[in-house]
């Protein structure tokens, strides 16, 4: 019997809205590759989960022969297969610049 279909819901503790974005990045050791997922979220936890992601990604520590590409935020659809998720470049470019600017003005939190 197949299971229901379920609501994936936006990480950030108390929230509770549906996740919409996908914050990953290309992941190889080799052989394998896929999405390292760093977070799924709604609109409003988007900014948020992102500074979280570029903390994870660049803290990292890889093993001999693993790669991981830049961090990425795609459009999420539950039950579509990573190949299949949408790059929602705009937004990143958003992102990585606010990020940017917060760190020459020295307001990074």
């Amino acid at each position: 019997m197949p299971m229901p279909p379920y609501p994936v819901l936006c990480y950030e503790p108390g929230c509770g809205r549906p996740a919409v974005y996908k914050l990953a990045a290309e992941w190889s050791d080799g052989f394998t590759r896929e999405l390292k997922t760093y977070g799924l979220t709604c609109a409003d936890c988007l900014e948020k989960w992102y500074r979280k992601a570029v903390r994870s990604r660049q803290a990292l520590r890889l093993a001999p022969g693993e790669y991981v590409g830049e961090l990425a935020v795609y459009w999420f659809e539950r039950g579509k297969r990573d190949v299949e998720l949408v790059r929602e470049c705009e937004i990143e470019a958003q992102l990585a610049q606010r990020l940017a600017q917060e760190s020459v003005a020295g307001t990074s939190s």
